[in-house]
């Protein structure tokens, strides 16, 4: 019965297009009960079966609009449904509070502090990879989430303080995948979300979602990649502004490459095609968040050329990687590591051994001096595809040399 009344209450909610922190705010309002003693995770143990809401299903049901047995009645099977983004939330909230908060009030001169230094981590990001800043980006985190945990603030600092909590965790999360740490960054992806969504801040929400499907898709895990991408499009919803979007598309675009198979690439090409849509609607003047400062054609041509370089058409990806990388910030040596491997591998496709071997040469060159895990696979990745090419002198060196 309970995981009947969980569906029911879950699909009533989505009806009204309400969070689950914002389905618990009205059952405590019909209640007629002062705080919030019904959270976002109270409401999540209901929609996963986990409790039952027994005291709490008259107000459910007032909050919701139905009557009392359209919760109860057990609904007819159906198809199953794509997860959303409710569905990767923790269960056990590391954001709930303790039991008292003692340490004072803040304001949004805190608040704004805490912008300050994401902004500088972000900013650092673009110079630095995983293993130089993981440390310092986890003890950023660590430190904000106890400001949160152990003041009090009014409830519009409360939300400001959620959305940074979540703009640090989605850039922490990228700090430690880049490091190699994939289940730590997990973990600080989900809480991220999950402060995102008490925020409500669907567009933020979407990054973060989408920044864990792009780790889940190239750590083996393609189809929850895909799923959890899927998701963070659906639930930004059309409301997202178009350069979001345009994140988001290129996202979905990557997952359907690396499940692979012919139906799959068609998707991921319309999806790219649906993403420079997007990015072309920005031109009209809407604002989008800040932390969307990097979304441009170039990262969007970047995508492109990586699909297509996965898909093996090397004749589309080598034109528009070396376009990129003629106009891109060589200060950025993690970046164009990254760019030139793939490069590489499209070159070993297109059967030119000897380019590939010179741009690959170049990667290993920038790689030994960048701690990134993300760049140590893509010289794997290099090397190995080129070991095709053994026989040939330029190959032949650099596997030597690499060796």
């Amino acid at each position: 019965m309970g995981s009947s009344i969980g569906a029911n209450i879950k699909r009533e909610r989505e009806r009204l297009g309400w969070s689950q922190a914002r389905l618990g705010r009205e059952v405590c309002r019909a209640a007629g009960v002062q705080g919030e003693p019904v959270g976002r995770q109270e409401v999540s143990r209901w929609e996963t079966g986990k409790r039952t809401p027994r005291e709490w299903l008259p107000f459910l049901a007032a909050a919701l609009g139905v009557p009392v047995e359209v919760l109860t009645t057990p609904q007819a099977p159906s198809e199953p449904t794509l997860p959303t983004l409710a569905d990767f939330l923790p269960v056990e909230d590391p954001l709930a509070p303790p039991g008292g908060r003692t340490r004072g009030r803040l304001g949004m001169a805190q608040v704004d502090d805490v912008q300050q230094r994401v902004h500088g981590l972000r900013l650092a990001d673009d110079f630095l990879a995983g293993g130089d800043l993981m440390r310092p980006a986890l003890r950023e985190l660590r430190r904000v989430i106890c400001m949160y945990r152990e003041h009090s603030y009014s409830n519009p600092t409360e939300r400001q303080l959620l959305i940074q909590i979540a703009e640090l965790a989605q850039i922490a999360g990228w700090i430690a995948s880049d490091a190699g740490c994939h289940e730590e960054a997990e973990r600080v992806y989900r809480l991220g979300l999950s402060a995102a969504t008490q925020a409500e801040d669907g567009t933020l929400a979407g990054n973060l979602a989408g920044s864990l499907a792009y780790q889940l898709s190239n750590v083996g895990r393609e189809v929850e990649g895909l799923h959890l991408a899927l998701a963070a499009l659906d639930g930004a919803g059309s409301h997202a502004p178009p350069k979001a979007r345009a994140l988001y598309l290129d996202r979905v675009a990557w997952a359907y490459t690396k499940v692979g198979g012919a139906e799959n690439a068609q998707h991921a090409i319309r999806a790219l095609g649906e993403a420079g849509e997007a990015l072309a609607e920005d031109s009209k003047g809407t604002e989008s968040p800040a932390w969307l400062y990097w979304v441009d054609a170039g990262e969007l041509q970047v995508m492109e050329s990586r699909v297509y370089t996965e898909l093996r058409r090397p004749l589309r990806a080598v034109p528009l990687l070396r376009k990129v990388l003629g106009e891109y910030d060589a200060t950025h040596a993690r970046e164009m590591a990254l760019y030139l491997s793939w490069l590489a591998v499209a070159y070993a496709d297109a059967n030119e051994p000897e380019e590939a071997a010179a741009t690959a040469e170049r990667v290993v060159s920038l790689s030994a001096d960048v701690a990134s895990d993300r760049t140590a696979q893509r010289v794997g990745v290099v090397l190995a595809r080129l070991a095709e090419y053994a026989e040939v002198p330029e190959v032949r060196a650099l596997l030597h040399q690499a060796t």
